[in-house]
């Protein structure tokens, strides 16, 4: 069950957060300043490609590096020659996982390591057989880890992660805000330097603005009726949230709020892209989900049952290409069902600024639902 009244509880949030969670979403613009300033003292931006690279492969642990992997691909368009590598494993221990790099990957491919960890052996391993097979590599990493030497032993090109001292007080947790924004920054002002995609500094000022300007808007001390991080929080309590999307940003956006609501809260989420997610979900909207699809829960016990789990459409837009929208055919449907449906959709802006801006208040959404949720 949630406790609401925790949501308007500053003092109370901050005495659950052992993790450090709200201040980690509320600290990601500082967050991507230090990336990047990191990115240019490594030397990024005074990099001279000799062309685009042929394919660009990724590799990292948990979810921080899948997402960077997600969104990386996405910014780069649908011709985009952006891999993730998936480890494989017994275990998702750091000594337990192994990656390879695919038989064809040679010298005119880059490899990209993005770790909040850097004690990897394999991650070790893959960049001294990318050094082998006269692939470029660069890595994102904290200093003084193992992953940190080997990089710079054979030559390629190291960028120290944005930590902040409270990041290992607690285990990490890979969908952290602060561990995706430390990891996507510097990888963003790289790729632009390839020409994959465009992200020059002043972009990434603009992206830190915005996410300041969330986190003003969002943050512990705003009221849950003027706050929409809350509001979303508390109107996903008890329900299975079904995450639409529309917009090419908005895409992998919602599936990192999916992937951090299970992580962080322990809430299961669907999520689909806009308009196929119609045919999709429908049967999952006109199904025991549905909100209306249990007579006999106005019956049941306050206090002694727990509540349906009944589905709730969150409607994630970013504006879409054309000016063509499925989201009238949404809400239809939504409400056709019976179905509460929640919308967000960032303010006017360049495509980095509203993507940071749906995956900074979608951030402290899943953290305040975590926070609120938790036993005590």
């Amino acid at each position: 069950m949630l406790d609401e009244t925790l949501l308007d509880s500053p003092e109370g949030l901050a005495e659950a957060d052992h993790r450090a969670l709200l201040r980690g979403a509320a600290e990601a613009g500082a967050r991507v300043r230090t990336a990047a300033r990191h990115a240019a003292e490594a030397g990024v931006g005074d990099l001279k490609p000799d062309g685009r690279p042929r394919a660009v492969l990724i590799a990292g642990p948990g979810a921080a590096a899948t997402q960077t992997a997600d969104l990386l691909g996405t910014l780069a368009g649908a011709g985009s020659p952006v891999t993730r590598l998936a480890p494989t494993g017994v275990a998702p221990a750091a000594g337990a996982l192994r990656w390879d790099l695919p038989g064809w990957a040679g010298s005119v491919d880059l490899l990209l390591i993005a770790t909040p960890d850097g004690t990897e052996p394999g991650l070790s391993l893959l960049s001294e057989q990318a050094y082998r097979r006269g692939l470029t590599v660069v890595a994102v990493a904290p200093v003084g880890t193992p992953l940190a030497e080997s990089v710079s032993g054979s030559h390629g090109l190291f960028v120290p992660m944005a930590v902040a001292p409270y990041d290992y007080d607690e285990p990490l947790a890979a969908s952290a805000p602060g561990m995706l924004w430390a990891l996507f920054t510097p990888l963003l002002a790289l790729l632009d330097r390839t020409g994959l995609l465009t992200a020059p500094p002043d972009a990434l000022q603009k992206v830190a603005d915005r996410l300041d300007a969330v986190a003003e808007c969002c943050g512990p001390a705003v009221l849950t009726y003027s706050n929409a991080a809350k509001t979303l929080a508390a109107e996903l309590a008890d329900a299975l949230p079904v995450v639409w999307t529309e917009g090419v940003s908005a895409g992998p956006a919602g599936r990192r709020f999916a992937a951090a609501l299970a992580e962080l809260s322990g809430t299961p989420a669907v999520v689909a892209e806009l308009p196929e997610a119609l045919a999709a979900h429908s049967a999952l909207l006109a199904g025991p989900l549905a909100a209306g699809a249990d007579p006999d829960d106005f019956f049941r016990d306050r206090v002694e049952e727990p509540p349906a789990l009944h589905a709730r459409v969150v409607l994630l837009r970013d504006r879409p290409l054309g000016g063509l929208t499925a989201a009238p055919a949404a809400r239809e449907l939504a409400l056709t069902h019976d179905t509460p449906i929640s919308e967000l959709e960032p303010e006017e802006g360049g495509e980095l600024e509203t993507l940071a801006e749906l995956i900074a208040v979608t951030d402290f959404a899943a953290v305040y639902l975590a926070l609120a949720s938790a036993p005590r």
